[in-house]
């Protein structure tokens, strides 16, 4: 069901839109999104406690590399783009050598977007729009030929779920002493 899925997504594909997802793909990209969620934190928080959510924010995200990079390393589930059984049969924009399962861009962007709605959806309520970003950037990554949808969606919940963690183990505590 993954190929099927994976065949129908990125089936989806055009070449007049290629160039978009290619440059969405990148999480360089995303600098100016990073930078407002810290301004967003640092705007409502006394500089201490920002500071310290920040920190927080940064070695969940550590914590979250390092997982991913684990789970490949273990799982070794082959990419896409390097599996003889489909890579003739998808679009494939970019090729990355490493492993699969999981995505990092997914579990990346879904852990810093859960711990920034967490922290600041009190002060800002259209905060839960930042969702779209790491979806569209999961679906990026079935466009350009990489990931199975399997491995973004392990992604999306690892991710999620590591963002929770460091909320309740530490984000909370911070919060209550803003």
């Amino acid at each position: 069901m993954d190929r099927e899925i994976l065949f129908w997504l990125n089936g989806l594909g055009s070449p007049g839109f290629d160039t978009f997802w290619v440059t969405f793909t990148q999480i360089y990209t995303w600098i100016p999104l990073y930078l407002l969620l810290f301004f967003l934190l640092f705007r409502r928080r006394p500089w201490r406690i920002a500071l310290s959510l920040t920190l927080t924010m940064v070695l969940s995200l550590l914590t979250t590399l390092l997982l991913t990079n684990w789970v490949k390393n273990s799982v070794r589930r082959l990419r896409p783009n390097n599996d003889p059984e489909v890579q003739e049969l998808i679009r494939i924009l970019q090729e990355p050598v490493d492993f699969s399962f999981f995505s990092g861009h997914a579990a990346f962007s879904f852990c810093l977007t859960t711990l920034a709605v967490l922290v600041l959806r009190k002060d800002y309520r259209w905060i839960y729009t930042l969702y779209l970003w790491p979806v569209l950037l999961a679906y990026s990554r079935i466009y350009v030929g990489v990931h199975f949808p399997g491995d973004v969606l392990v992604g999306a919940l690892a991710g999620s779920a590591l963002a929770v963690l460091a909320y309740f183990l530490v984000a909370r505590r911070l919060q209550t002493r803003a």
